[in-house]
């Protein structure tokens, strides 16, 4: 079925067009917002990206489900990455000075957090360090990869996601929330 849509779309059908977009706008939504914090800008670099992907769909080879899901992930963080450029919001990344101007603590829940407020923990994190963290933790880049998208070296990809790392892990501890290997020392 989704081989059938893919290929519609490859025939500038809209209707199909319209149907991948429905399909994917919610999970998409949620990784252009993971790089870009407000939700306007959000929506634009979503829809940019749903542009391209939709301009280049003929030169995209379906494999399965997956594979669609992949490219246009890609597709979302590129453009989430080059409108961050363009808005002068990517480099250059924090020293280690410029992270006391950030929240000493974040209000949590009661309960165990769950996915839906680390997800919040994250988007509160440094632009660069939220960039780097997101681009290897979760999409799964390599630092090297990281390096050559945001034309950083890569040990300050490394040093970025340590920093981002231990502000996040900071906030956890403020709040009552201590890691495994805190609590079994």
């Amino acid at each position: 079925m989704l081989k059938q849509l893919v290929e519609q779309c490859q025939r500038d059908n809209a209707f199909a067009q319209k149907r991948l977009f429905d399909q994917y706008i919610n999970r998409l939504f949620r990784v252009s917002l993971r790089y870009v914090r407000h939700e306007p800008e959000a929506e634009e670099v979503l829809m940019n990206a749903f542009l391209k992907a939709f301009r280049s769909i003929s030169s995209f080879s379906y494999r399965d489900e997956n594979g669609l899901e992949a490219w246009l992930r890609r597709i979302v963080v590129n453009e989430a990455l080059q409108h961050l450029r363009a808005n002068r919001q990517l480099p250059p990344f924090l020293s280690d000075d410029e992270i006391d101007d950030q929240p000493d603590s974040v209000a949590l829940p009661d309960a165990g957090l769950d996915v839906e407020r680390i997800y919040a923990l994250i988007r509160e994190l440094p632009t660069g360090y939220r960039t780097v963290f997101n681009l290897y933790v979760i999409e799964g880049y390599t630092h090297r990869e990281i390096a050559e998208q945001l034309h950083i070296s890569e040990n300050t990809s490394k040093s970025q996601l340590s920093k981002a790392r231990a502000v996040l892990q900071t906030w956890l501890i403020q709040n009552g929330y201590e890691t495994e290997t805190r609590r079994n020392a």
